[in-house]
């Protein structure tokens, strides 16, 4: 029997190793909303979000905001272990069904009850195909998805209407107890329920859903404080009915929305922002000198890399991709740009995450000009433009994808490259829409330390690259359907070495995360899995 439970020292768990993972944020004003003398509120720098519905946004910026509104059935502690935070425990006998209990007592900011319905009717609304929420696919493995989602029959432009709006594979049993029926058994699913796309939803959400998007009913410890102003600010205040393991420490908190990180660094110094998570690299030797105790640097599991559109069939070639990804110097770029703190990667998965293997890359990802140049060549080489695409949120993206397109230049002879600059609110659905004609920047930040969270999103069916393989995607079932997390490393390498070797996307670089803060706050615990700011206390 797997049993994942709630304790008072780090969540147990018995026949399987799990693990779950967990962004952070928060945001604005004073207790009850008044602000003025007295308030203890602080601000932190954020680029805007795409959308602030827990099921329709993988962005880590939303992330952040979303994990001071909402408590998720999992977290993921400072050490990687997985502990019960709206659930009280997740259990099963087979890894296939799993009974979740939720811990009674939660409320919802406009005072609903958090109940075991919460989570199913949040849960449905993300697999419901028609609504077309960027998490849709994080319910892939739960009974009734596919009735969810159908395919559009051969010859027909559009999908049919779903004949449910809800999972079989969900029951509510009682008002505290959702049994949850895999398509497989899957010894991760609790890892899973750290993910912000498994928080609860109350039922006014679903009258209005646009309106629900920026001003979202959570049940965490911060309420949101107004509506969210687009490119300007996000509010939430402490939520005084929160009665969950993490009570706010301050009253408020102001998401300031910046267009650029050095701007926020310049706010930083300047003392109009409190809280920057990601100093840039250019700035960090000044900000470690100027901040002292109060620049903070800690492990990542985010990473940087660069797709490719293999529907496009001038991309099509695994020696072409090879070929790009060999004219890299990525030691030259970390240097240069990043001002040496990030780690060049040969692995498809980050440096923490159980299974990871320093050079599993092999050449492929290895500066080579004249290997380069040869596999090019035995490509048939590139005409036309080469487009490269990457979004507005920082312009540390457009220093390394200048000094990429100078490298391709003078390794491969690539002459015509043009930059796609994407404003960020729109990044994400251009790649998932393929509107992309050319090699991207692809980030992903960590949502459990699991190979599966790299390798199944990024690679597997519906990916951004348009790659296809049978034997990536049976190589990932296998895994996934493995007695535990040690069990399913030898199975998650070999897809590893599949994907690798036909380079659809390759790795850049590993994130090492360096933030800073102002003197006028304290209690700052920033951890490779959560800022949180709710520890975070005002002097």
């Amino acid at each position: 029997m797997t049993v994942v439970t709630r304790m008072r020292g780090p969540a147990v768990l018995l026949a399987s190793t799990l693990a779950v993972g967990a962004c952070g944020g928060s945001g604005p004003p004073g207790r009850g909303g008044q602000q003025g003398q007295g308030a203890k509120e602080f601000s932190v720098a954020l680029t805007e979000p795409d959308h602030l519905t827990p099921g329709n946004t993988s962005s880590s910026y939303s992330i952040t905001v979303l994990q001071a509104l909402f408590d998720l059935p999992v977290v993921i502690d400072p050490r990687g272990r997985p502990q019960m935070r709206a659930a009280e425990s997740v259990t099963s006998e087979d890894q296939k069904v799993w009974t979740i209990r939720i811990r009674p007592g939660q409320k919802f900011h406009n005072g609903e009850p958090v109940t075991a319905e919460s989570f199913a009717d949040a849960w449905n609304a993300a697999a419901y195909g028609p609504n077309a929420w960027t998490n849709n696919s994080s319910f892939e493995n739960i009974e009734g998805y596919d009735a969810l989602n159908p395919e559009a029959p051969e010859g027909a432009d559009e999908a049919p209407e779903p004949a449910t709006d809800k999972l079989s594979g969900l029951k509510v049993v009682d008002r505290n107890t959702l049994r949850v029926t895999l398509t497989e058994p899957f010894g991760q699913f609790p890892v899973t329920l750290a993910y912000t796309g498994f928080a609860p939803m109350p039922k006014a959400a679903f009258t209005d859903p646009a309106a629900y998007d920026v001003k979202p009913i959570g049940n965490g410890p911060f309420a949101l404080d107004g509506e969210w102003v687009r490119n300007r600010q996000i509010r939430v205040k402490r939520f005084d009915g929160y009665a969950g393991p993490r009570p706010a420490k301050s009253d408020a908190i102001t998401f300031k929305i910046y267009g650029s990180r050095d701007t926020a660094y310049v706010d930083l110094r300047a003392g109009k922002v409190d809280l920057l998570r990601t100093i840039p690299p250019a700035s960090t030797a000044e900000a470690r000198r100027l901040l002292a105790d109060r620049f903070v640097t800690t492990p990542s599991g985010t990473m940087d890399y660069l797709g490719f559109p293999v529907y496009d069939r001038r991309f099509a070639h695994p020696d072409l991709r090879k070929a790009i990804s060999m004219a890299i110097d990525r030691q030259a770029i970390v240097d240069a740009v990043f001002n040496g703190a990030f780690k060049p990667m040969g692995s498809l998965v980050a440096p923490l995450v159980p299974g990871y293997r320093e050079n599993a890359c092999g050449e492929a990802c290895v500066f080579d000009k004249a290997r380069a140049r040869e596999l090019f060549d035995r490509a048939g080489g590139f005409s036309g433009t080469l487009n490269l695409y990457f979004s507005n949120a920082d312009p540390s993206y457009e220093q390394w994808m200048t000094a990429v397109a100078n490298q391709l230049k003078d390794t491969l002879g690539i002459t015509d490259i043009r930059f796609r600059k994407i404003p960020a609110a729109d990044y994400l659905a251009t790649l998932r829409e393929h509107r992309q004609d050319g090699p991207y920047r692809n980030n992903w930040v960590m949502d459990y330390p699991s190979p599966q969270n790299y390798l199944q999103p990024m690679w597997g069916a519906g990916n951004r690259m348009g790659w296809e393989s049978r034997e990536f995607d049976d190589l990932i079932a296998r895994a996934n359907a493995a007695p535990g997390l040690e069990a399913g490393i030898p199975l998650y390498r070999r897809a590893e070495d599949l994907a690798l070797a036909e380079m659809p996307m390759t790795p850049l670089w590993n994130w090492q995360d360096q933030a800073g803060y102002s003197a006028r706050i304290d209690g700052v615990r920033i951890d490779a899995y959560s800022p949180n700011l709710d520890t975070i206390t005002v002097k």
